[in-house]
């Protein structure tokens, strides 16, 4: 369909009254989003009974499209051009190529990202098995923190850093199977990639998607796909076209687009899918909203009075449909899997601790040149080594990570005992006196020995969840006392890692 195509809005019907039988709820608050309801998608939202439909709860903010009235228009035979050139008059249809969007999954905000797929999985060029998790963190530059393990909290296959903070499914492309979908560990399932950002400091996990997969999980949880079976299949094409209209004007974050719950719409992955939602996005594929040339920010709700028509004036606009990139190419899955080392030991000839050591400078960094070999933490926990004036220590959750060696002695008097003759008698100190190690991560089970088989001193809580404190009781840098543990080891307990709905 031409950019320039006006909507069809001769719809013959002037201003109509519906009678709509209703609950008496008191109403929700206005929403910022195009979003239905607070709760939109939930068990119980609608009521369909026979001839009629109306939601269970509040009728939303009211702007834009009323999901009620298009229920209503399409039974009685109205396009869903016509429903939305009624609810947004002066709009024009537009088209845009395939593409992909970026979706913040707010649930998972603070977390850890730990996924896998049953067909395997993509991560940092290499392929992981069928089964096998992978637990990103991520980090300033950028990239991201990635340890593989078998299933979600088994042994570690191995450890690196990457610039690349995504994990993809086996094959590139829209409508993949479920075997290739990626699935949270105690979540549920997402088509294309999973990656991970910092926002403030803060951990972020986004989902970027082709736009139509992202809307065949979007439409069940926005409208009831049984309205397909109620003659309003109409309705459902009508939302297709609003919801890709809001999403692609969408614009608020600097590593996604959108998001997804009622702060933006409603988006629970692959969980909803439903071949009749489905065919409706297939049936409006590209089809977008335009003010001005300009894609429209189309709000709706549930408005169970029928609603009134939008003056899209006072609507956001995104970009022009030429300016939206098309889909950029995954990466090209290797030749040959790659068989994971049974230890964190080198990736591509380099472990993770020496790949961090050659980041920093190497030995012209401020931990200077290094003494002795990586040597193995308590309980496998890791690896750490020893340098000049510090030491990098590689963790299941964080990767690696230095520490300044003159706050490693304070919490292990006896590391010094591993020095060579040729090392420093005087550490330079760097951290101020009494400071605890960052690297040492809670939820590792990480302690430091003196020397190898020696007694440990910084020690974490056996238990997850507890309060991580170093010997005598000092918490540990960066973590506030009493603040529960996560990570790949306990990802049940991290916020937003849950069974689904």
């Amino acid at each position: 369909m031409r950019a320039d195509t006006k909507i069809n809005r001769s719809t013959r019907r002037g201003t109509r009254r519906r009678t709509v039988p209703m609950l008496r709820t008191p109403p929700l608050p206005a929403l910022v989003g195009g979003t239905a309801l607070a709760l939109t998608g939930a068990i119980g939202l609608w009521q369909i009974l026979p001839g009629h439909i109306a939601p269970t709860v509040g009728a939303g903010h009211g702007r834009g499209m009323s999901q009620v009235g298009a229920f209503d228009s399409a039974r009685e035979g109205w396009t869903a051009e016509e429903i939305l050139g009624h609810y947004y008059p002066g709009a024009e249809l537009g088209q845009v190529g395939p593409t992909t969007i970026g979706v913040r999954l707010q649930a998972q905000d603070d977390a850890t990202l730990d996924t896998y797929a049953a067909a395997g999985a993509q991560v940092a060029g290499r392929m992981i098995g069928p089964g096998e998790a992978a637990h990103l963190t991520p980090l300033p530059d950028g990239g991201a923190s990635i340890v593989v393990t078998t299933g979600c909290d088994g042994e570690v296959l191995w450890q690196a850093a990457t610039d690349d903070p995504y994990v993809y499914p086996v094959d590139a492309g829209p409508g993949r199977p479920p075997d290739e979908h990626l699935t949270l560990c105690g979540g549920t399932a997402y088509r294309g990639a999973l990656g991970v950002a910092l926002e403030g400091g803060a951990y972020r996990t986004v989902n970027q998607v082709d736009l139509d997969d992202y809307l065949a999980g979007l439409l069940p949880a926005e409208m009831q796909a049984n309205w397909a079976d109620q003659g309003a299949f109409e309705a459902l094409r009508a939302q297709a076209i609003a919801a890709r209209s809001y999403a692609l004007a969408e614009d608020r974050y600097s590593y996604a687009q959108t998001c997804d719950t009622t702060d933006c719409q409603v988006y629970p992955g692959t969980v909803k899918e439903d071949s009749r939602t489905t065919e409706a996005v297939a049936a409006t594929t590209g089809t977008v909203l335009l003010r001005d040339g300009l894609i429209l920010r189309s709000e709706y709700s549930a408005a169970p009075d029928g609603g009134r028509p939008a003056d899209i004036e006072t609507f956001a606009v995104g970009p022009a449909p030429d300016e939206i990139i098309e889909t950029a190419p995954a990466p090209p899955i290797p030749l040959e899997p790659t068989v994971p080392d049974p230890t964190i030991e080198a990736l591509a000839g380099e472990s993770v601790i020496d790949t961090e050591y050659r980041r920093i400078g190497g030995a012209e960094s401020a931990i200077g040149a290094p003494i002795g070999p990586e040597m193995q933490l308590p309980q496998h926990a890791g690896t750490y080594r020893l340098y000049t004036n510090g030491v990098i220590v590689a963790t299941k959750t964080l990767g690696a990570q230095v520490v300044d060696f003159s706050t490693l002695l304070q919490l292990v008097p006896g590391a010094g005992d591993q020095l060579s003759p040729s090392g420093s008698a005087e550490p330079k100190v760097t951290t101020p006196e009494g400071q605890a190690p960052t690297g040492i991560t809670p939820g590792d089970g990480a302690q430091v020995p003196a020397h190898p088989g020696g007694p440990a001193q910084a020690a974490v809580p056996s238990h997850p969840g507890g309060p991580t404190q170093a010997a005598g009781g000092a918490p540990v840098a960066g973590v506030p006392l009493g603040e529960p543990v996560y990570g790949p080891a306990n990802p049940a307990a991290a916020p937003g890692i849950h069974d689904g709905e």
